[in-house]
Formats: structure tokens, sequence, C-alpha cells
């Protein structure tokens, strides 16, 4: 199973100044759907993300697309 973190990208649906990051899991036709439920779970559960799209491809392969917001914090001093 592969992972990729996308850079940042503005999302319109959720409004002006509304960022998030976006994680890409891509499942390989032979790969277990049970591991990759797992690792979709465990990523929302550890990492705060949340599951957006998920696409299954002629052939067996998937791709979940997950996400989460990116909070800005200000320094004080």
């Amino acid at each position: 199973m592969k992972e990729r973190i996308l850079t940042t990208m503005p999302d319109r649906a959720a409004g002006p100044g509304r960022q998030y990051e976006y994680l890409v899991l891509s499942v390989a036709p032979g790969d277990s759907v049970a591991d990759a439920r797992q690792r979709v779970r465990e990523h929302s559960e550890y990492g705060r993300w949340e599951l957006e799209r998920s696409r299954l491809y002629m052939g067996g392969g998937r791709q979940y697309w997950l996400r989460r917001k990116i909070m800005l914090v200000e320094r004080t001093a």
C-alpha cells in the first residue's frame, strides 16, 4: 500500500479561508480490503484524518482520499 501526502489546497465547498491537507492511500489489486480498511481506520483515529473519497478502479485497485484541517497557530511572544 502506498501513501502520499498532497500539498495543501483550499477547499472551496468549506468556505473561504479553510484549507485542508490530503493523504492519498493507494491499494494494489492483490492487497486485502480488510487491511486497507484497517489502515484508513488507523489514520482517521490517530491522525485526525477523515475519509473524503474512495475509488475502485477497473482491475481491483483502490484509492482512498483522506483530509484534515490545517490549524494555523500564531506565535504569542
